[in-house]
């Protein structure tokens, strides 16, 4: 039998949409789930190279999953054929690498979520993320949005609850709600306020609540680790350093986990007083070319430097990429 090359192409499509699931290969959705950063070149376009960089970077610094593109990720600042160019680039360079791959799907309505989500199934990730509906007016278009998107995919969604219209959060027995409907819901990353009583929450409904992360740059990572949560999703920078502390924790190290979680803090709380940090030490660690952000011009000046470089000699030894 002849085949046409509409049906051999079909039937390629078919392997990748049937890939096993991220469970079936060893990979679980717990642990440090870092949002990777854009990095750019000196004129503000997206540097792709660069972009497959910090794929290695992250594998090297032992984190448990990436992800790609979220607020972090400047993804509102994004056009769209760079993020579909975006996730093709990070898919080719995750492949045979450890850590999980999500890939964001969010778009200001849901006719845009599913062209990102087909285009992210075809990549075959191990799970996918989506924020809110930006234009939406109602929870009745938000449960309609992320409907449409568990028929599009059957690997797990990550319902991130912050990033979508203003003042409108999908209540926790919403998420709850699509969990029992949707096998590949009840992943959320939970950054509404008031976070941890959310958390406790949605943790109560498990199993079919099956991952509760946090945001916030990890900075309550212990304190959700003793309660019982599976994980957060802080940005790329220190990602070595967040993973170590997870993995120190939930190995029975929990006075060292404490430790380098305080010298982690001083950094995370000098990003709070000197603007530009973020992609200043992607650059000194030699993920990126350059320091550019598309949504601010602030760069560190000389005394910002020596604040951050004096703060950051406290990690140096604990390090698992260094720094030349």
């Amino acid at each position: 039998m002849q085949l046409t090359r509409r049906e051999i192409l079909c039937g390629f499509g078919s392997l990748v949409l049937t890939r096993p699931s991220a469970a079936a290969l060893g990979k679980s959705l717990r642990g440090v789930f870092v949002i990777m950063a854009t990095p750019y070149t000196t004129a503000k376009d997206v540097d792709f190279e660069d972009l497959a960089r910090e794929v290695d970077f992250l594998d090297r610094c032992g984190v448990h999953g990436m992800v790609w593109p979220q607020l972090a990720s400047e993804y509102s600042l994004l056009r769209k054929e760079e993020r579909m160019r975006g996730m093709e680039t990070i898919a080719r360079a995750a492949r045979g690498k450890k850590p999980a791959l999500v890939l964001g799907v969010q778009g200001p309505d849901k006719a845009a979520a599913i062209e990102y989500a087909e285009r992210a199934e075809s990549l075959a990730p191990d799970a996918l993320i989506a924020m809110p509906p930006s234009e939406g007016k109602s929870l009745d278009e938000y449960r309609d949005y992320y409907r449409a998107l568990a028929r599009v995919s059957k690997r797990p969604i990550f319902i991130q609850t912050t990033g979508g219209a203003k003042g409108l959060t999908p209540p926790v027995d919403m998420l709850v709600e699509l969990a029992r409907e949707f096998p590949n819901y009840g992943y959320v990353k939970e950054e509404a306020q008031p976070v941890i009583e959310r958390m406790t929450a949605l943790a109560r409904q498990r199993p079919a609540v099956k991952a509760v992360f946090s945001g916030a740059a990890g900075r309550g990572m212990l304190y959700e680790a003793r309660l019982g949560f599976d994980g957060t999703m802080p940005g790329a920078h220190y990602g070595d350093i967040h993973a170590q502390v997870f993995d120190l924790w939930h190995s029975g190290q929990k006075e060292k986990a404490r430790d380098l979680f305080a010298k982690l803090l001083l950094l995370l709380e000098t990003e709070q007083q000197i603007p530009g940090v973020r992609p200043y030490v992607l650059q000194r660690r030699g993920v990126a070319k350059t320091a550019v952000s598309r949504r601010s011009d602030a760069a560190p000046g000389k005394e910002a430097i020596q604040e951050i470089e004096f703060n950051l000699e406290i990690l140096k030894p604990h390090l698992r990429v260094p720094i030349a």
